[in-house]
């Protein structure tokens, strides 16, 4: 017989550990342990079996042939044991013993380990406010409080639902109750944006205003600080400081904390951000990896300690610790933190840091904001995909894209591609020369995100200065605040004539044909917001102006096929 390996946790990390273990090993004896009667499920997937749109349970649990991942499946198909409705109570460091209980006999064992592996997940951050632990509020912690809200749900109980947490999972759950179920759902976030610290706040707003238009109710910048019980006890009201929204239901999504207790109980190196690793993923004993949402990662733009809750992440950490205990020197250089999301017709994507993020952790960052087509204008799927690249002006490196559109492969694309070269420290040249595929039904000839990189190579060299989208709506909403500036607006005049009526002679209609046999008619004592759809063509505008000495313009990034899924208020049909 082999090592003995033991493993506490068997959700994602823990199964990958062990089964790539296994194969390298196959001699070694390998247990996992976990509290839970079920194990190895797609925890992301749970919003998506509440919504429906997974019809089973058991479909969270199945391989991609079929088969559901129990005890007896790990036995027979992997030669791996498994102990579920097992507590972990201690790691017994010197004697190398896992101390554990029976969840329901309440009988306690111990498991001898060579060596051990802590994949022990995180567990959901609940807010302390009164009526947090009220029957019917909920947290998304495991497939057990997924069933009982689906239950609940199929059984007509359920006609309203508020989401405490504007992050993704309380995002998908907010899909999720509004869509199939039909239930009038809100959602409370106490940042002032909806993905903070993930996203902008400009493609945060593109994303607000889409599910408000799907009927979702947004109030960003509130936070619950009361969960009111009904004469039976359960929840039925959500209190902020601004309102009280009645509820059948509270989905509790605030963010989730490291699970990391029993190693910091053991008296391994715990942070903020969960279990301390080296890049072998091992902890401050060799004799103990950790691996999943339970450890802290290392971001790989900013090198900042942060908590990567993802189930890719999991898996992949998982094959990097099987590796390891097979004697394969394999190293984890951290993570950045993609993602995407389904927000009904539409979705939203991120990987490095956001231009806040960026700035925060000391880079000189600057951001191209564009509007292309996901795929050959004359194409009939053809939409629009709002793309944002970060970069730092100093070394050209780009540090992070965010997009935002039609809920296909055009976003993900983009995104997966922009986190490869990122984590190559790729720079605006790698991703302006990115080799891309390309078909009319899959792209554009010129790549949506070569286009960017264009844009961030013209900002970079000071060819093209921008006016930033807060200072734009910031004027559009109070002109006086910059009394000499005008839009020069180059679009169709059929799309510009609503403009002009309503902000007269601060909005300048000359259509992009004409400007090079016209140009002398634009005022050469004013600052000129050039305007277009996408932003390309005000860029050529301003380069042929600054060529006649009209050289005081700014052109709007992205231009109106961004501000546009902003929806502002000061829009002539408002």
């Amino acid at each position: 017989m082999g090592e003995r390996i033991v493993i506490v946790g068997g959700v994602a990390a823990g199964p990958k550990t062990a089964c790539r273990a296994k194969r390298l090993m196959p001699d070694a004896e390998i247990t996992i342990v976990d509290q839970d009667s079920l194990i190895s499920y797609g925890g992301c997937g749970i919003p998506y079996y509440v919504s429906g749109d997974v019809a089973d349970e058991d479909e969270l649990r199945k391989t991609s042939f079929h088969m559901t991942r129990n005890e007896d499946f790990f036995l027979r198909a992997k030669g791996v044991k498994v102990r579920t409705l097992t507590r972990a109570l201690a790691i017994n460091r010197k004697n190398k013993v896992l101390e554990v209980e029976n969840v329901i006999s309440g009988a306690k064992d111990t498991i001898p380990y060579d060596k051990l592996v802590i994949t022990t997940g995180s567990q959901p951050f609940v807010l302390p406010i009164p009526g947090a632990e009220l029957p019917g509020v909920y947290t998304i912690s495991d497939l057990h409080k997924a069933i009982a809200i689906k239950k609940q749900l199929a059984s007509g109980q359920i006609g309203r639902a508020v989401i405490i947490g504007g992050g993704a999972i309380g995002l998908e759950m907010a899909e999720a109750f509004a869509d199939l179920w039909g239930a009038e759902t809100s959602v409370i976030e106490f940042m002032p944006q909806l993905l903070p610290r993930i996203i902008d706040p400009w493609f945060s707003t593109m994303l607000e205003k889409h599910m408000e238009s799907m009927g979702v109710k947004i109030y960003t910048g509130e936070g619950a600080s009361e969960i009111i019980a009904d004469e039976n006890g359960k929840a039925c009201k959500v209190v902020t400081p601004n309102r009280t929204i009645d509820t059948d239901i509270v989905i509790m999504a605030t963010g989730v904390r490291p699970r990391s207790q029993l190693a910091a109980e053991a008296g391994l190196l715990v942070s903020q951000f969960g279990i301390v690793v080296n890049d072998r993923l091992q902890t401050s004993d060799p004799n103990i990896y950790a691996a999943g949402d339970c450890i802290e990662v290392t971001h790989m733009v900013s090198g900042q300690k942060f908590m990567a809750p993802l189930g890719s992440l999991a898996n992949r950490e998982g094959r990097i610790v099987g590796d390891n205990l097979a004697g394969i020197p394999s190293t984890y250089p951290g993570a950045m933190g993609s993602f995407i999301m389904k927000a009904f017709e539409r979705c939203i994507g991120a990987t490095g840091l956001s231009l806040e993020s960026a700035r925060a952790a000391g880079f000189d960052a600057d951001a191209a904001i564009t509007a292309p087509s996901d795929r050959a204008h004359f194409f009939p799927t053809e939409a629009k995909i709002p793309l944002q690249m970060v970069f730092d002006r100093r070394t050209r490196r780009v540090l992070g894209v965010q997009g935002f559109g039609p809920m296909n492969d055009a976003v993900l694309a983009r995104i997966d591609a922009a986190a490869a070269l990122i984590a190559k420290n790729g720079t605006i040249d790698d991703f302006s020369l990115c080799e891309m595929a390309y078909a009319p039904p899959f792209a554009t000839a010129l790549d949506a995100l070569n286009a960017a990189a264009n844009v961030a190579d013209n900002m970079q060299m000071n060819r093209q200065r921008n006016v930033s989208i807060p200072t734009f709506m910031a004027w559009m909403e109070d002109m006086s605040c910059q009394p000499d500036w005008r839009a020069l607006d180059i679009r169709h005049p059929n799309e510009v004539g609503a403009f002009v009526a309503k902000y007269d002679d601060k909005w300048l209609p000359l259509v992009y044909s004409d400007i090079r046999a016209q140009y002398s008619k634009l005022p050469k004592d004013k600052t000129l917001i050039i305007i277009c759809d996408a932003g390309t063509r005000s860029y050529e505008i301003q380069i042929f102006l600054d060529s006649v000495g009209l050289g005081n313009t700014l052109v709007l990034g992205g231009g109106f096929n961004v501000i546009t899924r902003l929806e502002p208020q000061w829009w002539p049909n408002k």
